[in-house]
């Protein structure tokens, strides 16, 4: 990585005086969109200087099993932030959901751009919502959240788990879905033995892609989605004030407020792809909202709860997101996560 003094003149960072920064991603289509983006707006705040995107093969790339049934925090930014911490790259960037609420020491969460629409869409060959579907139709996901919303919207549909990148999971479903080339049409991954009726992914990703796929919003009142969701989170080498004064320069403040709000309610009540809750936290101008809810693994059990929170540093933010978590905790959304345990390994069989 190459690095000039502030003196050495024009075309470097005008925060940083650096002239290269190296960027590590995930491999993946999607991920490799997320990270051009922060380079695409980093790039107009600091014309002349250049981004290398590195990409890193993480566990989550290469275990086939469903999310929930790994059992690890930070299976798909773990070896990713590691290539930060070592100095291979200069910053990372990953999917906010997927970023475990503690980091590694010596790393920090140096950037939160501004965040993309967080709702699922339900995707279907024919655009088809999810009212509209036939009782028995078949729906992937990846998400055990997703899996009881759904079913608690249509008990008379089938929630089947499926794993793979938007795209593949898109190719599964019959009658033919979206693709991976540069118009969304045609070729692809094709349909998968295991076809379904519909795939529920999350809109950020369809829309980073640009992806023409026919899809229905689904409606945050009864699909909150995953804490994080839509947002993305920049990871920097902590110490390293020039990258993180650079990073700073795409800062979305409403966005980081949000993040920050969902990370400190799923840090609270421990959830994660084991034990799924739905959170939304927005940003109000003079304070946060945030919303959470969290079900049985059969959908008759649930727990919702709103709270407000003044203020517009990071502090305040965060202190709403941990008042929902306990005001869940107090409601018993640990029991709750009891009943997801038991049931696991019964699902992931179907």
């Amino acid at each position: 990585m190459e690095k000039t003094d502030a003196d050495e003149g024009a075309g470097g960072s005008a925060t940083t005086g650096k002239t290269k920064y190296v960027v590590a991603a995930r491999g993946s289509r999607l991920s490799l969109a997320q990270a051009g983006a922060v380079v695409e707006r980093l790039e107009k705040t600091n014309p002349g200087t250049s981004y290398e995107i590195t990409t890193i093969t993480t566990r989550g790339d290469t275990d086939a099993r469903p999310l929930f049934a790994i059992d690890q925090k930070g299976i798909f930014e773990k070896e990713v932030d590691r290539a930060v911490a070592d100095g291979r790259a200069d910053f990372a960037v990953h999917s906010m959901k997927d970023v475990p609420s503690e980091l590694p020491d010596g790393l920090e969460l140096a950037c939160v751009p501004e965040r993309e629409r967080p709702e699922d869409v339900l995707i279907t060959a024919d655009g088809s919502t999810l009212e509209e579907m036939r009782p028995g139709a078949v729906i992937g996901t990846s998400s055990l959240r997703r899996a009881v919303q759904i079913s608690r919207a249509r008990p008379d549909v089938v929630v089947k788990p499926i794993r793979g990148n938007v795209e593949t999971r898109i190719g599964k479903i019959r009658g033919g879905g979206s693709s991976s080339n540069n118009n969304g049409n045609g070729g692809g991954n094709g349909r998968a033995a295991a076809a379904v009726d519909g795939v529920v992914l999350a809109y950020a990703g369809v829309a980073r892609l640009n992806l023409d796929a026919r899809y229905s919003v689904l409606p945050l009142d009864g699909f909150l989605p995953s804490p994080g969701q839509g947002a993305l989170a920049v990871i920097s080498r902590a110490g390293d004030a020039d990258t993180a004064a650079m990073l700073r320069e795409i800062e979305h403040a409403g966005s980081r407020a949000e993040a920050d709000a969902e990370r400190a309610l799923s840090d609270a009540v421990g959830s994660g792809c084991r034990f799924p809750v739905g959170a939304l936290a927005r940003h109000t101008g003079d304070g946060i909202a945030i919303r959470a809810d969290a079900f049985s693994i059969d959908g008759r059990d649930s727990i919702t709860v709103d709270v407000t929170g003044r203020g517009q540093d990071p502090a305040a933010a965060a202190d709403a997101g941990r008042r929902a978590g306990m005001e869940m905790m107090e409601k018993g959304v640990s029991r709750l996560g009891l009943k997801w345990r038991e049931g696991l390994a019964e699902w992931n069989r179907g």
